[in-house]
């Protein structure tokens, strides 16, 4: 994305923050086509079969950020970060849904193109079990939990991850090794201090 790109992106979120009407219309014509992307990773990630596709994932996504305008929106890094958040929970909320509905099936299984080195082979890694893991990581490292969620869900390299949280890129990198360790140990049910 363009820097002057950016700047209006900022500006627009603070214009729809302050409640001007037609704000958040132009927001999402700027930032469509990177949201659409970021669904479509995830959705391409999605176990064979799944059926709940990119638009669909974006679309609910954009109908709950219209919920979210009071939100004080700093810049368009918090802004992806909140969507890519959001795209991740409706993946999760389908999953359980379906899991409810199939009445004891197996978990929903999807492989994620950067959570691959957290399973063996590449084998594809329980969407329900990968949440909860994430869900206590952030709780013992919130920034660690940020990373993850950036790289796996939100497709963010590390410029863009160190960028969007104000960190160094040395720090994303170290971060994410560690943070990829300590969930690949918790989804194995290892016990790792720390």
């Amino acid at each position: 994305m363009r820097r002057a790109d950016q700047d209006a992106m900022t500006e627009l979120l603070q214009r729809w923050s302050a409640g001007e009407s037609g704000a958040f219309d132009d927001l999402m014509d700027l930032a469509y086509q990177r949201l659409h992307r970021i669904a479509h990773g995830q959705a391409r990630r999605e176990r064979a079969g799944h059926t709940l596709q990119a638009t669909e994932i974006l679309h609910e996504a954009v109908l709950r950020l219209m919920d979210l305008r009071s939100l004080s929106w700093s810049d368009r890094g918090h802004f992806f970060a909140v969507s890519t958040e959001m795209m991740r929970r409706i993946l999760v909320d389908y999953a359980r849904r379906n899991n409810r509905l199939k009445r004891g099936g197996s978990d929903q299984q999807v492989t994620l193109h950067e959570a691959a080195s957290l399973t063996a082979e590449g084998r594809p890694l329980d969407l329900i079990a990968l949440d909860e893991a994430l869900s206590l990581l952030e709780q013992r490292d919130p920034q660690k939990g940020k990373i993850v969620k950036l790289r796996i869900f939100g497709g963010l390299g590390t410029e863009e991850i160190s960028r969007c949280l104000g960190i160094s890129t040395a720090t994303v990198q170290r971060e994410w090794r560690r943070a990829k360790t300590w969930l690949y140990a918790e989804l194995k049910g290892e016990q790792i201090l720390g």
